[in-house]
């Protein structure tokens, strides 16, 4: 079983690595910024704490963990919960105003937080850390270059 600074440790990281991800939004001035995904990070390290943690809390013995693990795979089920959770919060996070949708990146960009929070929560710390500064650090290159002039200067290539 973790201990208690295991978990901790889990979870400083995940409040870490979801204030990196909302600096990037919040720098651009987007409504779910480094609060939102702190809380997204964190609370997703925690439900995957707890689901790492309940085959341990629920084995009467140490003998009994290998059944329990064996013949019970539901405390995975409170991980992948996170994922249908986070998708609900991110549908409310775009907008559509007629034929123009807003806040899509955005609300990728929680569920992304929610995947490093979890990774965090079962000890995948250099993995979230590694996809946390490549993808946000694709976000902000990303931000800097006019696709839309890209796809309007190659349609306009191909009508000719």
């Amino acid at each position: 079983m973790l201990t208690l600074s295991e978990m901790l440790f889990r979870l400083v990281i995940a409040v870490v690595l979801g204030a990196f991800i909302g600096f990037e939004r919040e720098s651009i001035g987007k409504e779910a910024g480094i609060r939102t995904n702190i809380m997204v990070s964190a609370g997703s390290a925690l439900f995957t704490l707890a689901a790492v943690t309940v085959p341990y809390l629920i084995a009467l013995s140490p003998e009994n963990l290998a059944e329990i693990l064996a013949r019970n795979s539901g405390f995975l089920a409170i991980a992948a919960n996170v994922v249908v959770g986070i998708g609900f919060l991110g549908a409310g996070i775009i907008v559509k105003r007629g034929t123009h949708v807003r806040s899509l990146t955005t609300a990728a960009t929680v569920w992304f937080a929610a995947a490093i929070g979890m990774l965090c929560g079962f000890g995948l710390v250099i993995f979230a850390v590694l996809s946390t500064v490549i993808l946000t650090g694709l976000l902000f290159v990303l931000r800097g270059i006019d696709i839309d002039r890209f796809f309007t200067h190659s349609r306009e290539t191909s009508d000719k």
